[in-house]
């Protein structure tokens, strides 16, 4: 008796662990390493892997949990904040690239059909990659993070009418009336609605009472079932797992349950999401690249530049400064799977030839293998190729603190102006503590400006921009962000400056208060025991915080 799917896991398991490790120990992001352990063991590789099909029904599922996971991040009035970003800048973006392309390939000799299809797959970035890379990086929720992923969710919506056109140019697929389009769009507006409405009124109450029975298992296996549930009813309708995804962890970042359940799909996320990363890797007939590689260098640097410089000036044609908009064309100068699935559906109707195929499967697997050197350094090269601009973009955000701060002294800091943010700055002027705040996300620091609140627009993590929130004069900090590595980071830099400043430390898990009180936190307050006033007056008095005169 054989055991053909125990082999094959201890197969991937064992390149991975050791490729992955390897390009830890040399400095290289591990999705780099499980796009190569892909290569190795997959049928064009050493073919220790001949069948990938049942391994991409798997794969297909880390960019469930990851788009999930980022969900979780995001309110819904968050995302409607962000409706401009996603139709405008999204839209240009997806609509411009894929004309260009598609116009350079047809006058290059493509028929229109290849052309097109090219277009469409260049036109994709990798939501999985840049997602994961700017959570690591604490760049979310920044100016190129915010552009980033909005056009990201615009390209996600379009990869359903992209795959539409493909099927019908290859005559696999159903020939649809102004009828079934109509119906097939009042399936979508209902399956999306319902997914709102569940959101809204049923998944609080259905967290509370699986809640009540103390069990992590049940736990974890309802939100396994929410993800999943939901998943399926957009894939039902016609669109794409993660779109699903990604509304229902909208939909549970209105509940408490948020961290708890962002806690419990971590780990199948990471797992699944490398098994993602190995499958791209396995696709590559790598035999072809002798013949071929000339051709794939020159593709790869017309790909990454071309759409490095195209959302580049989209950004700023819509009034991003140079920098910002630098930042995310570095961010997404890259293919992204939703291409491969473009691209894979055409090869196998006969828009694409097989040699046409890998020669740009090649590129997008290589510019998806430079991209996260690109995303993690895309503030250094940012600096080295427009220093002026970056450094006026600097100077202007500090000078617009120092401008702030003129004349306070024994004030408070927040880091961070959400809603405990904003409710600490109202206690402390409640009390006439003088306080400011800085915050990273434009919208939260005009809806400050806008209630009065003395908040300005920088990142807490920079050391420079706390000189000049007037860190050395300050009798507190208070650090209400509730990303970990943000708040870790801070701590670190102040504490070896200020090692008896008190600082005041949001966490969102009691299992991190250790690990904040290590790292230099004088008070922690978790959000399980309420954190929208972190400051209280016994505090006040025992950093005896002073009141203006």
């Amino acid at each position: 008796m054989t055991y053909s799917y125990l082999n094959e896991a201890l197969m991937i398991l064992l390149a991975t662990v050791t490729v992955v490790v390897l390009f830890l120990r040399v400095g290289l992001p591990p999705i780099i390493g499980y796009l190569v352990a892909g290569l190795l063991v997959g049928p064009y590789g050493f073919a220790l892997i001949h069948d990938i099909d049942h391994i991409k029904t798997f794969a297909e599922f880390g960019v469930v949990f990851l788009l999930f996971t980022i969900g979780l991040e995001f309110s819904i009035s968050l995302l409607i904040r962000m409706k401009g970003l996603v139709l405008g800048l999204g839209g240009a973006q997806v609509l411009v690239t894929t004309a260009v392309t598609t116009a350079i390939a047809y006058y290059a000799g493509l028929s229109f059909e290849s052309a097109l299809v090219l277009g469409g797959v260049v036109a994709m970035s990798s939501t999985a990659l840049v997602t994961k890379q700017l959570v690591d990086q604490v760049e979310l929720h920044t100016r190129h993070g915010r552009n980033s992923l909005g056009i990201l969710l615009f390209q996600d919506m379009m990869v359903v009418p992209f795959l539409i056109l493909v099927a019908n140019m290859s005559g696999t697929a159903i020939e649809l009336t102004p009828i079934a389009v109509l119906i097939i769009f009042a399936q979508g507006v209902l399956v999306l609605g319902s997914i709102f409405v569940i959101g809204r009124w049923v998944l609080r109450p259905l967290f509370h009472e699986v809640a009540r029975f103390h069990s992590a298992e049940v736990f974890t296996l309802t939100v396994l079932l929410v993800v999943l549930c939901s998943s399926w009813l957009t894939h039902y309708i016609g669109l794409t797992f993660a779109l699903g995804a990604f509304l229902a962890g909208v939909m549970l970042s209105e509940t408490e349950f948020r961290h708890q359940v962002e806690s419990e799909i971590r780990p199948f996320r990471d797992v699944l999401l490398g098994l993602f990363f190995i499958t791209v890797g396995m696709m590559l007939d790598i035999s072809m690249l002798p013949e071929v590689w000339d051709t794939v260098l020159l593709l790869l640097a017309g790909l990454m530049l071309f759409k490095l410089l195209l959302i580049a000036g989209l950004c700023r044609i819509s009034g991003y400064n140079g920098a910002v908009s630098m930042r995310t064309g570095l961010i997404l100068a890259h293919g992204g799977e939703f291409g491969f699935a473009i691209l894979i559906l055409a090869m196998d109707g006969g828009i694409l030839n097989t040699p046409e195929g890998q020669i740009v499967l090649a590129v997008m697997l290589f510019s998806m293998a430079l991209s996260p050197l690109l995303i993690r350094h895309n503030g250094q090269m940012t600096a080295r190729l427009l220093p002026q601009q970056m450094a006026r973009s600097r100077d202007e955000i500090k000078s617009e603190i120092l401008d702030a701060t003129r004349g306070l002294d024994r004030h408070v800091i927040v880091c961070g102006c959400g809603r405990v943010g904003q409710h600490t700055v109202m206690m402390l002027r409640a009390e006439k503590i003088p306080c400011m705040a800085i915050e990273l996300d434009q919208q939260l620091v005009r809806e400050g400006r806008a209630a009065g609140q003395p908040v300005s627009y920088g990142d807490a993590g920079s050391l420079e921009l706390l000189h000049a929130c007037g860190l050395a004069r300050a009798s507190a900090l208070v650090v209400s962000t509730i990303d970990l590595n943000t708040t870790l980071k801070i701590l670190a830099r102040v504490r070896q400056g200020y090692p008896n400043l008190p600082i005041v430390v949001r966490t969102r898990k009691e299992i991190d208060l250790y690990q904040l009180y290590q790292a230099g936190a004088t008070e922690v307050v978790a959000d399980t025991f309420g954190s929208d006033q972190m400051f209280t007056q016994e505090m006040i008095r025992r950093y005896r915080l002073k009141s203006e005169s």
